[in-house]
């Protein structure tokens, strides 16, 4: 049985160029990134910023040295709870939705300042300042009445606090949380409120109707009057009027029957108890 030719050793020379040729390949593909779609990249060499961002899709860069971070310039919601005062000094407690964005122009200095995540750090605590400042200027019963009020009071104020590093879509007002008692008797006082109304339309219905029937009296009065004044001045209208009506029948008058009350009673033409 032959033997088996023992495994050649692996020259120095072999070792090197292997070497080297996965050297070559992980420079080469650390030369090369993607930005996805929706974000922008911000390039980081030897902990320097650079201060212009990588637009979507393929680029090049210092291979092994620089980094790529990628943020997010979507539209983004998040939730911001808070507690806060009326005018009142009633506790109340605010669930908000935010809905912001990064400005294409802003990514790199809110990557700086915020490490690319402004929301925590920038504007949920903006958000929060101003619904309690616009809330400390209303009453409990206001703040429930006037939500949208408050809302876009809440979002201007917030806007200014930001000065344009992120753009504020919109700020909904998820939910509005009072204690049960001043829940219990805003909606007595609104309950109320609605009574009141609705007496009050009543009773405007019924003076109303009331001037209505006032008013077509006087009409029908001055009408009697008008016709009474133009009879009397012009006794000729009631033969007119009879001529006008007549349908050509003679009227019928009862003649009695028979003598002393006797008898049955007839009825003739008036022309004939005429003739008679």
């Amino acid at each position: 049985m032959a033997q088996p030719y023992p495994p050649r050793p692996i020259s120095p020379k072999s070792v090197n160029l292997i070497v080297l040729l996965v050297a070559l390949i992980i420079i080469v593909s650390s030369s090369f990134y993607v930005v996805s779609p929706g974000k922008r990249g911000v390039l980081v060499t030897l902990g320097k910023v650079h201060q212009e961002f990588a637009g979507e899709g393929l680029g090049f860069k210092i291979p092994v040295i620089t980094d790529v971070r990628q943020i997010s310039i979507r539209q983004q919601t998040e939730t911001v709870k808070t507690e806060c005062y009326s005018s009142d000094l009633q506790q109340i407690r605010v669930v908000m939705r935010v809905l912001y964005r990064i400005p294409e122009n802003n990514v790199v200095k809110i990557f700086q300042q915020y490490y690319g995540d402004p929301f925590q750090s920038l504007l949920a605590p903006r958000v929060s300042e101003a619904i309690k400042e616009v809330t400390a200027l209303q009453s409990a019963e206001m703040v429930v009445k006037k939500r949208e009020e408050i809302k876009f009071k809440t979002l201007e104020v917030t806007r200014n606090k930001i000065e344009g590093l992120l753009v504020i879509e919109d700020i909904v007002i998820e939910n509005v949380e009072l204690s049960a008692e001043l829940e219990k008797a805003i909606e007595n006082k609104m309950v109320q409120e609605q009574e009141a109304a609705k007496a009050k339309f009543v009773q405007q219905k019924a003076e109303i109707e009331a001037s209505t029937a006032i008013i077509k009296a006087k009409g029908e009065a001055e009408a009697i009057r008008i016709r009474g004044k133009a009879l009397e001045q012009n006794p000729q209208l009631i033969q007119l009027q009879v001529v006008e009506k007549w349908n050509g029948i003679a009227p019928l008058v009862v003649a009695p029957g028979g003598g002393n009350g006797g008898g049955a009673n007839i009825i003739l033409p008036l022309d004939s108890v005429k003739r008679k």
